[in-house]
């Protein structure tokens, strides 16, 4: 009982803590539903004064809101679910298997974490247009799919595995991607549910990337359209509230049933290996 009650400072401090970051996410949403000048005015205001839902309207009249989202999930959904299995196969070859120039191999990936994107924009650019994929979902998606960082993350989630398993199953007759789908896949739920969160959020997110290869605004992705608010003399405060309160929700709601997997794995990735 004792211990019990020495605790409940620390948890006082962390929801102190908790509710401080989320004021910023808070503000923001309560500020979708206030007027311009209400948003700008001195002192500022944290609730409503003037309740309005033109924001919203606004909105969806300056850009296709719909389909910019459709993109977004479409780039989202489409790099992220190949990318479970390509980075996930890599992770588990470099943490089960014994090859030739392994290490050098697994060093020579990790040192590709190092090189700013702004230094290959331009050579990915280039090869993405000379394969025709210019200005498509396949330009969008198909250089994301493979991460160094993922294959990192997923060998050190496979890393962690006792070996007994995959011999027990190759006792029993069970092939090596057997192993790899049926035994190992489900024990690394956490690191594949992190990877998922964190994969689908990036793309979301991802200004600069749609930008460089898509050119018509049908190709336009939500974060693309939300900085379409934001102009050189004047910000358009209450619709780039409205947009982007409606582009956090599927993250939010992502996050919500996914965070007890991801918290667990973002405190075991890395451990190991």
């Amino acid at each position: 009982m004792k211990a019990k009650l020495m605790k409940i400072p620390v948890y006082i401090l962390f929801i102190t803590l908790a509710l401080i970051m989320l004021i910023p996410v808070v503000w923001l949403l309560f500020g979708a539903f206030k007027p311009d000048t209400e948003i700008i005015s001195y002192p500022p205001t944290f609730f409503p004064h003037a309740f309005t839902l033109k924001n919203f309207t606004k909105c969806m009249q300056r850009i296709d809101i719909l389909r910019y989202m459709v993109n977004s999930i479409v780039f989202s959904i489409g790099t992220t679910i190949p990318a479970i299995l390509v980075n996930s196969l890599a992770g588990y070859a470099f943490a089960r298997y014994e090859f030739k120039g392994k290490d050098i191999i697994f060093v020579i990936f990790l040192a590709t974490m190092m090189i700013p994107f702004q230094v290959i924009m331009i050579p990915e650019f280039l090869e993405i247009h000379m394969f025709g994929m210019y200005d498509n979902y396949w330009g969008l998606i198909v250089p994301k799919i493979a991460s160094a960082y993922w294959i990192f993350m997923m060998r050190s989630a496979f890393a962690g595995l006792p070996k007994e398993l995959e011999e027990a199953a190759r006792i029993d007759g069970l092939n090596e991607f057997g192993i790899y789908s049926r035994i190992m896949i489900p024990l690394i739920k956490p690191a594949i549910v992190t990877m998922i969160i964190l994969s689908v959020n990036g793309n979301w997110n991802d200004l600069l990337w749609p930008l460089i290869m898509t050119s018509s605004s049908k190709m336009r992705t939500l974060a693309n359209g939300l900085a379409m608010f934001v102009g050189v003399r004047t910000i358009e405060y209450g619709a780039a509230f409205a947009g982007a309160s409606i582009s956090l929700i599927p993250m939010l709601i992502l996050y919500v049933f996914g965070q007890r997997y991801f918290v667990e794995g973002q405190a075991t990735s890395g451990l190991k290996g």
